[in-house]
């Protein structure tokens, strides 16, 4: 019964707190609408969610994360250095093609925001049948180079992570 009227309780919690804040009140009205808003979107928003997640090896979460923060610190210099100096350009922009072994929608969901916020990748898209990731990056030099760095730096630890 719990379930059904909060699908999602922290998304529930947050809103209520965040309704609460905004308006900076906590009168009986807004008690009211707060706890309206904190059960209605959830319950509307139910079939947005993706499946539950699973986490497999809670140690590769750590091991993923660091690699994601040395891999966008290492981009935000190169893009850096790209734009400070377009002389130094070593290689042109292009389009590559990453054959994905990863099925589960929330690691492709992980795996979508990590080349996302990847300072020098301006675009991605997922095939329809989630087997490619459409990758463009601002400097490609061998695209069989960046492949293997995503696979292996990101792709096959969460694999390991939710599969």
């Amino acid at each position: 019964m719990m379930k059904r009227i909060f699908p999602a309780p922290l998304l529930s919690v947050a809103l209520f707190g965040m309704w609460l804040l905004l308006n900076s009140s906590v009168s009986p009205g807004h008690l009211v609408l707060a706890l309206l808003v904190a059960v209605v979107i959830p319950v509307l928003t139910r079939g947005l969610r993706p499946l539950p997640v699973r986490i497999r090896k809670p140690g590769t979460v750590l091991r993923l994360a660091l690699n994601v923060l040395i891999d966008t610190s290492v981009s935000n210099f190169a893009v850096s250095r790209f734009l400070a100096f377009k002389s130094l350009r070593r290689h042109p922009s292009a389009f590559v093609y990453i054959p994905l072994e990863l099925r589960d929608p929330n690691a492709l969901a992980v795996l979508a925001v990590i080349v996302c916020i990847t300072p020098g990748t301006s675009w991605a898209e997922l095939s329809l049948d989630r087997s490619v990731l459409l990758l463009h990056a601002l400097e490609v030099g061998d695209p069989q180079e960046l492949i293997d760095h995503i696979k292996t730096r990101y792709e096959r630890p969460l694999m390991e992570i939710f599969e």
